[in-house]
């Protein structure tokens, strides 16, 4: 069947200069030149092969011809574009952009992130940059998985997803020298040690030791470093001993790249790992998907259920 109907873009042209009484009107509400609403509308009047408007001083005229035009693809073209409105908004719905903490993400979302895809197969799951002190005050991200503790965040929907629970790590040789000497049967017997820390969590130790029984003021630092990567390359060097979330350093303490003088110390922090998002994401399909895998998939994960065990 021949189509006889103009295109959209045309339409929509011709429409809305009509209803607005201006080409640079439409123009800007199109968000294109005055030329191309131009250009559209006489290529609608080739199509037709009549004039549909006039131009003058006071405005817009439309002819009989294009009144009726007008009259009857107003309200079409309206019903259109709110059905394109809603299919593009429930396809907005299967998207979700997420920033989080590199760390974090290489080390324990990412081998977790198959389940995901097998049980959410609709949804589209995008990365963006991560930032320290994201504010949600672009287009993206929608949510942020971020280090803190929930007050930092009033008014958000901040939820706990892991990384409160922390171990000591150290390299092997220098466990099994300790170990040897009998100077590492307590807690007290790390103070000695260079203690090596994270400069986004300079107060671990200090909660661990007073976790441990061992009084905060004991407790000096040693050097800092501001990626996890590189404190834990320096304890695989030797260079001291840091303590650090169990998710980050699994994969190192199974191969025995790094050893733990205290494995079985139930000790968690007030810091952890959040997934946060603005009070106006709340309902966004996407995100509350992934937020209940994500809080499931924290709460079974292996060090979190040994703790709960432990503590219980």
């Amino acid at each position: 069947m021949r189509l006889h109907s103009p295109s959209m873009s045309e339409l929509h042209a011709f429409i809305t200069a009509a209803r607005l009484g201006s080409f640079t009107l439409a123009a800007q509400t199109l968000c294109v030149t005055q030329g191309a609403i131009s250009r559209a509308i006489s290529r609608l009047e080739a199509h037709f092969g009549q004039p549909l408007m006039y131009r003058n001083a006071h405005g817009l005229t439309l002819t009989a011809t294009g009144q009726k035009l007008y009259d009857g693809a107003q309200a079409p073209l309206q019903a259109i574009e709110k059905l394109s409105t809603e299919l593009r908004a429930d396809d907005r719905r299967r998207h979700l952009t997420l920033s989080m903490v590199p760390t974090l993400a290489s080390a324990w979302l990412v081998p977790h992130l198959p389940d995901f895809h097998r049980r959410h197969p609709d949804i589209q799951l995008n990365f963006s940059a991560y930032r320290r002190n994201e504010d949600f005050s672009g287009t993206t991200p929608d949510a942020s998985i971020l280090a803190g503790t929930p007050d930092q965040w009033p008014g958000w929907q901040a939820d706990y997803v892991i990384g409160r629970e922390v171990v000591v790590i150290c390299h092997p040789d220098r466990l099994a020298a300790r170990q040897a000497q009998g100077l590492w049967n307590t807690p007290h017997g790390l103070l000695g040690e260079p203690l090596l820390y994270h400069t986004n969590g300079q107060d671990n130790w200090a909660q661990w030791f007073t976790a441990a029984g061992v009084p905060r003021h004991a407790v000096t630092l040693s050097q800092g470093f501001d990626q996890v990567s590189i404190l834990v390359r320096a304890v695989m060097a030797d260079m001291g001993i840091a303590v650090l979330q169990r998710c980050l350093v699994r994969d190192e303490l199974q191969s025995g790249r790094v050893a733990a003088p205290f494995p079985k110390l139930p000790i968690r922090l007030r810091r952890g790992y959040h997934l946060c998002a603005p009070a106006q994401r709340r309902d966004h399909y996407a995100l509350d998907c992934f937020r209940q895998w994500l809080l499931q998939t924290a709460q079974a994960d292996p060090d979190v259920v040994a703790a709960d065990q432990i503590r219980g």
